[in-house]
C-alpha cells in the first residue's frame, strides 16, 4: 500500500507526497518562498440560484491564478534553483496539495439552511491539485501501471480524508486534459473538489439511483443493473475484467464517452480493495490509450470520477464510477455545447454509441505511437 508523507508549504497549505510502492522516501525539502500565511477568512462566496435550486460559487480571486506558464516556470515541476515551485522537493512520484487559488475553501462548514432568493454564504469546501508525475510533458495515459496505481491510492486517501471534514457533502476527483477543455497548466495533473453541498448533476444521479433502489425493494442498484445489461448486450462494451467493465453508455451524451463501472457496489475510491485498485489502474490506462490512439493528435477529455454523496439517505444507492467524455467528434472537429445543450441541457449526439464503441474496441491500447497522416485520415473517416 502506498505510504503518504505530509508536509506544509510556506503559507501553511498541506502537501502530501505519495511514493510508488510500499516504502516512503525522505521528503525533507522546505518551501522557502516568501508567501503570506493563508487564512480561512479568504474563503469565497456561495450564492443560491432560486430559479434552479443550485449553489453558485463566486470566486473572483481566481482571476489572478497561473495561466499556461512556460515549462521553466511550471508550478507542478520539482523545485530547482531557478524555479521555486509548489512542490519543494527535487523529485517525487505523485504529489497532492491544497490549491493556492481555490474555488472552494479553505474554510469548511455548513451552507445556509432553507435558502431563498438573495441567500448567500461562505464557499466552504476544499480544492486540491494532484500532480501525476514530476515530468512536465506527457499525460496520464503515458504513466506506468505502477504509477497509475499510486494515483488511485492518492485519490482513495484524499477521498477518505476530505469526506471526514465538517460539512463536506461530496468529494469529486477529476482531470481536465487539453487546451480545448480549458486547462491552465500543461503539466499532467488533476484536481479534487470537496463540496459543502451536493452538486446539481450528482443530485440528479443520486435521485435516480435512490428511486431505482426503492422501486426494487432494496434488491437492485441502478448502476448494477445498467452494467449487467451492458454486459449482456456487449455491443457497446470496450473492455471487461473481473472487477470492472468499460463501455460506451446506451444514451451517451458526447461524441466520445466511456464509463468504467465496478461490478461490486462500492461508494468511492476508499472502499476499493487492493485487487480492484490493481485492475482499475490497468483498465483506466487501456481506455485512455485507446482514446489517444483514435487520431493523430492527443484527445482532449474530462475524466470525472463520480462518488456517492455523503448524505445518509442518498449514499446507500450511489455507486462509484468513471464518466470519461470528450467533445472531439472528428480529427479536426469539436462539439460545442450551444443552444440545446448549454441552455436546455438537452443533448444531441452526432455519433451512435455502438459505432463509437466498435471503433474504440478496434483501436490500439498500447502507449500512443506517432500517428501517420494515412492512419489519422482512416480513423477520422471511421468515427465521423
Amino acid at each position: 500500500m502506498t505510504i503518504p508523507t505530509s508536509t506544509r508549504l510556506a503559507d501553511g497549505r498541506e502537501l502530501i507526497y505519495f511514493d510508488d510502492g510500499a516504502t516512503a522516501h525522505s521528503h525533507t525539502a522546505v518551501d522557502t518562498r516568501p508567501l503570506d500565511p493563508r487564512s480561512g477568512d479568504n474563503t469565497g462566496e456561495l450564492r443560491f440560484d432560486a430559479l434552479t435550486g443550485d449553489w453558485v460559487a463566486i470566486a473572483a480571486h481566481r482571476q489572478t491564478r497561473t495561466y499556461l506558464p512556460p515549462a521553466d516556470q511550471c508550478p507542478l515541476c520539482p523545485t530547482t534553483g531557478a524555479n521555486l515551485s509548489e512542490i519543494p522537493d527535487s523529485g517525487y512520484d505523485v504529489a497532492v496539495f491544497e490549491n493556492r487559488f481555490p474555488s472552494l475553501g479553505p474554510a469548511v462548514g455548513l451552507v445556509p439552511e432553507n435558502p431563498t432568493w438573495g441567500t448567500k454564504g461562505r464557499a466552504f469546501g476544499r480544492c486540491e491539485v494532484v500532480a501525476f508525475t514530476p515530468e512536465h510533458t506527457g499525460s496520464f495515459g503515458g504513466l506506468s501501471t505502477e504509477r497509475a496505481r499510486t494515483v488511485i491510492d492518492a485519490w482513495a486517501h484524499r477521498t477518505e480524508a476530505l469526506s471526514a471534514l465538517p460539512g463536506i457533502k461530496q468529494v469529486f476527483p477529476f482531470e481536465n486534459r487539453g487546451q480545448d477543455i480549458g486547462v491552465t497548466l500543461h503539466h499532467p495533473h488533476g484536481q479534487i473538489y470537496a463540496y459543502s453541498y451536493v452538486p446539481p448533476r450528482s443530485a440528479v444521479m443520486a435521485a435516480a439511483a435512490l428511486s431505482h433502489l426503492q422501486a426494487s425493494g432494496g434488491r437492485e442498484t441502478l448502476l448494477g443493473t445498467i452494467v449487467a445489461q451492458e454486459s449482456e448486450s456487449g455491443e457497446r462494451m470496450i473492455a471487461q475484467g473481473e472487477y470492472f467493465s468499460a463501455y460506451v453508455p446506451f444514451a451517451a451524451h458526447m461524441p466520445l464517452e466511456i464509463h468504467i463501472t465496478p461490478h461490486r457496489h462500492v461508494p468511492d475510491f476508499a472502499a476499493l480493495n487492493d485487487a480492484e485498485r490493481d485492475e482499475l489502474a490497468a483498465m483506466y490506462l487501456d481506455v485512455l490509450r485507446r482514446l489517444d490512439n483514435l487520431y493523430g493528435t492527443p484527445t482532449p477529455y474530462i475524466s470525472a470520477w463520480h462518488q456517492a454523496p455523503l448524505d445518509s439517505l442518498l449514499r446507500p444507492a450511489g455507486r462509484f464510477h468513471l464518466e470519461l467524455t470528450s467533445p472531439r467528434r472528428a480529427a479536426d472537429k469539436l462539439k460545442f455545447l450551444a443552444g440545446s445543450e448549454a441552455a436546455m441541457g438537452a443533448f444531441i449526439n452526432d455519433t451512435t454509441p455502438e459505432q463509437t464503441a466498435a471503433v474504440l474496441r478496434a483501436t490500439s491500447a498500447e502507449p500512443r505511437p506517432a500517428a501517420t497522416a494515412a492512419t489519422a485520415s482512416a480513423q477520422k473517416a471511421a468515427i465521423s
